[in-house]
C-alpha cells in the first residue's frame, strides 16, 4: 500500500487544510470528509429517519436474545457430545474445534452486542429490564456491565476527541519519538507483534484493566474498570462498580468449579478458546470503527459532539457477519448518532441518513483484513500541533 496523490482528493478545496493536518493518502483508501463542520444538525438527522426506527420493541429484542442463546447452546452440546463424548480421528477433532470455535466465538460476539445494547437502553424502554438483563449478559462473558456502561458512555459522548475520548486516543509524536526505532517503522514483523498484542490482551486486559489508549488526562491516576474508585467514574456510580464485580467474580468461580470438576482442558477448548475469540473479533470490531488514515481527530477548539460522531466508520464484514454481529459493524455511523436505536431498525435508519450526510458519510469497502493491516501499519502517531489531526506512519525526527 503506497501513498500516492489520489486526484479525487488533490482536486479538493480543502486539500491543503488536510495535508496541513497530518492527512496523507494511501492507494485504495476512501477520501477524508470535508475538512470544514457540517452544516446540517441533529435535528435534521432526526427528522430524516423513520419514526418507527426509534421504537424499542422489548419482545422483539428477547426474540434476539433467545435465538442467540439458543446457536450458542446447539453449538456447545454439539461440541460436547460430538467432539468430547466420541474417539473422533484427530484430523476430524482438529477441523471441528476450529469450526466450533469460530461460529461459537461469533455468536458470543452477538451477544455480548445485546449487552451492549443494554447499556445503551435500547434492548427496552425499561431502565429496569435493559440493566437486568444487561448484567446478566455481560457479567457472563466476562464484562463488568456498569463500568462498561459508564465509560462507554463517556466514549459516545467524547468520540474523536483527543483530550475526552475513552478509547483509542491517537499517540502524539511526543509519545513515541522517546522509544521510536527507525529499523522498526517498516519491520513486518514488529506490525505483526502490534496486531497480536492487540488482538489476543487488546479487550482485556489493556482496556478493561487500564484503558492504554485512553486519553491523557487520566495517566497516573486509577484507571481500571474493576476499580471503583477509577477517574472517569463519578462517586454515585461506585456503588455499580461493586455490582459490576460481583458479576465478575460470580462468573470466575463458576468457571473455576468447571475446571475442578470437569478439568481444564475441557474448559479451554468449549468455553475459554471461544470467548478469546469474541475478544479478537471485539477488538478488532471496534479499532476499526475509530481508526484509518482518512479518520480525523480534533484537539480542543475544534471538536463538537456531532463533528466527532461522524469520525467513525461502517464496514461490512460479509453478510454472516453482519447479521450474526447484529450489525455492530455496518451500521456504526447511526449507532454513534442516536445511541438509542435498536440495532434491528439501524439498517434502515442509516439509509435514511446517507442523503443527509453525503460526503460526511464513511463507509470503507475494504476487506477487513486487509483495512486491519493498513491501520496496523500507517496508523502510528499524530503530529503534536494542529487542533485536526490525522494518523501518520513514518516519524520524521528532527536533526
Amino acid at each position: 500500500m503506497s501513498s500516492v496523490e489520489n486526484p479525487s482528493v488533490k482536486c479538493r478545496n480543502d486539500y491543503e487544510e488536510l495535508k496541513k493536518a497530518g492527512y496523507e493518502y494511501v492507494d485504495g483508501t476512501i477520501v477524508p470528509q470535508p475538512f470544514s463542520p457540517p452544516q446540517f444538525t441533529l435535528t435534521e438527522l432526526r427528522n430524516a429517519v423513520p419514526a418507527h426506527c426509534f421504537e424499542r420493541n422489548t419482545l422483539k429484542s428477547f426474540g434476539y436474545l433467545i435465538f442467540d442463546l439458543l446457536l450458542v447452546t446447539s453449538l456447545f452440546c454439539c461440541a460436547y457430545f460430538v467432539f468430547e463424548q466420541r474417539s473422533l480421528p484427530l484430523c476430524c477433532q482438529f477441523f471441528g474445534y476450529l469450526t466450533y470455535w469460530f461460529l461459537q466465538g461469533s455468536v458470543l460476539l452477538g451477544i455480548w452486542v445485546i449487552g451492549h445494547e443494554c447499556g445503551h437502553s435500547a434492548f427496552s424502554e425499561s431502565d429496569l429490564v435493559n440493566d437486568t438483563v444487561g448484567f446478566i449478559v455481560h457479567s457472563a462473558l466476562l464484562t463488568p456491565y456498569y463500568s462498561f456502561k459508564f465509560s462507554h458512555r463517556k466514549h459516545h459522548s467524547n468520540t474523536g476527541s483527543c483530550e475526552n475520548d475513552m478509547l483509542f486516543v491517537p499517540f502524539t509524536e511526543d509519545d513515541v519519538v522517546s522509544t521510536w526505532s527507525e529499523t522498526l517503522q517498516d519491520s513486518p514483523w514488529y506490525h505483526a507483534y502490534q496486531l497480536g498484542v492487540m488482538v489476543l490482551f487488546g479487550w482485556m486486559p489493556l482496556y478493561l484493566g487500564r484503558i492504554v489508549w485512553g486519553p491523557k488526562k487520566y495517566k497516573n491516576k486509577p484507571k481500571c474498570h474493576f476499580n471503583p474508585k477509577a477517574a472517569f467514574f463519578l462517586p454515585k456510580e461506585r456503588q455499580s462498580i461493586v455490582l459490576s464485580d460481583v458479576g465478575f467474580v460470580a462468573t470466575v468461580v463458576i468457571i473455576g468449579y468447571f475446571i475442578c470438576t470437569c478439568g481444564f482442558p475441557i474448559v479451554l477448548r468449549l468455553y475459554i478458546v471461544p470467548y478469546a475469540v469474541m475478544n479478537a473479533y471485539l477488538l478488532i470490531v471496534t479499532y476499526l470503527h475509530h481508526t484509518d488514515i482518512y479518520v480525523p481527530h480534533f484537539r480542543e477548539g475544534e471538536w463538537s459532539w456531532l463533528r466527532g460522531t461522524l469520525c467513525t466508520v461502517d464496514r461490512s464484514y460479509g453478510k454472516f457477519f453482519d447479521v450474526v454481529f447484529h450489525h455492530l459493524n455496518d451500521t456504526h455511523v447511526c449507532h454513534h448518532i442516536f445511541s438509542k436505536m435498536p440495532f434491528y431498525h439501524c439498517v434502515e435508519a442509516t439509509e435514511a441518513l446517507k442523503p443527509i450526510l453525503g460526503d460526511y458519510y464513511l463507509k470503507d469497502t475494504t476487506p477487513f483484513y486487509l483495512a486491519l493491516w493498513r491501520v496496523v501499519t500507517h496508523c502510528q502517531y499524530v503530529q503534536n500541533d494542529g487542533t485536526v489531526v490525522f494518523h501518520k506512519r513514518k516519524l520524521v525526527k528532527s536533526k
